[in-house]
């Protein structure tokens, strides 16, 4: 098995995890939160592919599909390659709405074609490139997609719980 068959592999899990995630779902169900200050679907799928968007986008050298492409309109926000989630408030959580679930999965699916596209160039020799000197030791490609499928496979099965108990609600 190549390295690009590896990481793609990993990747689609996080793409059909995210899609049993919002496929099917409401905008009541997409701002669904638990708790007053809990994350709903629609925020940790956008922030997880966000981070993907981000992380991916640089690695690979391209701009980000949330600039280049127009996302970032589309969900009615700034385009602001750095506003990625971190950090957000309970405020800024409860403002993420997409107008449909379509909308989310438009961008996640965008983001995910980014990096497939990427991967499929990946080779030992490209994940052992140094992307950031900052750290001890410093970051290569290889840890960074790995952090990447590492955040994104546990937002992705947090929006898959926050679902689960979107359905058992309206089932009930």
């Amino acid at each position: 098995m190549e390295v690009q068959d590896i990481l793609s592999d990993a990747y689609s899990r996080i793409r059909q995890t995210v899609h049993s995630a919002v496929e099917g779902i409401s905008g009541q169900g997409l701002a669904f939160r638990p708790e007053a200050d809990s994350n709903t679907v629609a925020w940790l799928v956008w922030h997880l592919t966000r981070v993907q968007d981000d992380h991916v986008s640089e690695v690979a050298g391209k701009e980000q599909a949330w600039v280049a492409d127009g996302w970032a309109a589309k969900f009615g926000m700034d385009p602001d390659p750095h506003v990625t989630g971190y950090g957000h408030t309970s405020s800024q959580v409860a403002a993420l709405k997409p107008d449909s679930p379509e909308t989310l999965l438009g961008y996640h699916d965008s983001v995910m074609d980014r990096t497939m596209e990427y991967l499929s160039t990946v080779d030992a020799q490209e994940l052992d490139r140094i992307i950031d000197r900052s750290y001890d030791p410093p970051v290569t490609v290889g840890v960074r997609l790995v952090s990447v499928i590492s955040d994104n496979i546990q937002h992705a099965g947090q929006a898959r719980y926050v679902r689960g108990i979107v359905d058992r609600q309206t089932s009930a």
